[in-house]
């Protein structure tokens, strides 16, 4: 570990610099040789890395959601072109320059951190072993070695031995039970992070090997820090823990405020949002609004979550609009057209369809009444029928059969046409 930090030693004179100035803002306040104000120096120095980090940090969630998003194309890139590497890696190259995807992005806050954590390690240790470094002087030096957190020394760790903790003068066993419970916390607070980000800020709907790489290291970056832990000094053990906690307090923000599409935290989010625009009838904020006309713009192509949205707002009455806004009225589910269902005509019985009575009633929808003229040829129509029923049946003409096309008479209702299959000889 030495090794690691002797290559960052170009930035141990700013870090100490930043550490010694908060030092003298703290020491006005605890006293200078304290625990608390070389402890929250090193605190203070976390938060200024990580306020300067921000805009990375953004980078990285855009990162993770496009990969998130890409998985499956990659997963098809690399199960067509699995028998040609460098095909393989010319596609996958040509996928994010088209997405505009970096995967290094999501490591960009981490490897950010690494020279500040490594100048601190190489601070630590010179504290520990005596040596003046950066602008710490001696007598900075004298005041960082008295200064205890808990009864541990900043610059003691887990596995120093009995003698060079006495030397800083402390007690081997209380040093062991500092770093161990902060070892703990440390661990600890790693695995929410990163629980949390497998649990409620990923579409569960899509199943990637990604999916399978994070909740891998949910478990593994937890052994890593408990096995590390025991080699760092207090005070770099402070600025992990802080750090860690820095990072599950900025993953929460963000997955309340800009969760993942389709994950469990972007329902809840919505379910939020609609209950505030429901109270006030009105959505109150432009990134309120931005969300809204995102989710309408988006039409068929929308997630469980956001049709869940849209129609719980349709029975409340509201329409969500193109510009993010809500306007009272009735919205219809989605999937239902307005055109009213074709109704069929109602079937006739087969005795008034030979009688010629297949006449469609008017339709009661129309809204007009029949003609006179109808009127009447329906009165003369009855009168018509009974005087032909009343004359004889020899006084009407017979008409001769009609021939069809073979020259054959037609043949009677009900019987088989075309050429009669032979009867068996034992049904004669």
């Amino acid at each position: 570990m030495d090794t690691i930090a002797s290559f960052f030693s170009f930035i141990t004179t700013p870090v100490s610099w930043v550490i010694v100035q908060f030092h003298t803002v703290y020491g006005a306040i605890f006293g200078p040789d304290t625990g608390w104000a070389w402890g929250l120096s090193i605190v203070s120095l976390v938060v200024l890395i990580r306020i300067c980090l921000i805009p990375l940090f953004v980078k990285q969630i855009k990162s993770t959601r496009n990969m998130q998003v890409l998985q499956p194309k990659m997963k098809a890139i690399q199960e067509r072109y699995k028998n040609d590497k460098q095909r393989q890696s010319e596609e996958m190259m040509k996928l994010y320059k088209e997405t505009g995807t970096n995967p290094l992005s999501s490591c960009l806050p981490i490897l950010a951190q690494s020279p500040f954590f490594f100048a601190l390690y190489h601070v630590l240790s010179s504290i520990a072993s005596g040596k003046t470094i950066g602008v710490i002087n001696q007598s900075l030096l004298d005041s960082a070695r008295q200064a205890h957190i808990f009864g541990a020394p900043l610059a003691a760790k887990f596995t120093d031995s009995a003698d060079k903790v006495a030397s800083l003068d402390a007690t081997q066993i209380s040093v062991r039970v500092v770093t161990a419970i902060m070892i703990v916390l440390m661990s600890a607070s790693q695995f929410y992070t990163q629980r949390q980000l497998m649990t409620k800020n990923v579409d569960l709907t899509v199943k990637t090997p990604y999916m399978q790489q994070q909740k891998m290291l949910m478990y593994i970056f937890p052994v890593i820090f408990m096995v590390m832990g025991i080699n760092f000094p207090v005070g770099v053990l402070v600025y992990w823990l802080t750090t860690n906690v820095w990072t599950m307090g900025q993953q929460m923000y963000v997955i309340n405020q800009n969760p993942t599409p389709g994950s469990k935290a972007q329902d809840q989010y919505l379910q939020r949002l609609l209950k505030g625009i429901t109270t006030h009838n009105e959505v109150r904020s432009k990134r309120r609004r931005n969300i809204v006309s995102a989710i309408v713009a988006k039409g068929p192509d929308r997630n469980d979550n956001e049709r869940k949205f849209i129609n719980s707002l349709s029975k409340s009455g509201l329409v969500a609009q193109a510009d993010g806004t809500v306007i009272k009225g009735e919205a219809l589910p989605e999937g239902e057209s307005h055109a009213t269902k074709r109704q069929q005509p109602k079937r006739q019985p087969k005795s008034k369809r030979h009688t010629g009575g297949g006449q469609q009633p008017a339709s009661k929808t129309s809204g007009t009444k029949p003609s006179t003229d109808a009127a009447d040829a329906a009165d003369v129509e009855p009168k018509t029928s009974l005087q032909k029923n009343d004359e004889p049946k020899d006084s009407q003409p017979k008409q001769p059969p009609r021939k069809n096309g073979s020259g054959g008479a037609r043949a009677k209702a009900g019987a088989r046409k075309g050429q009669q299959r032979p009867k068996h000889p034992t049904k004669k």
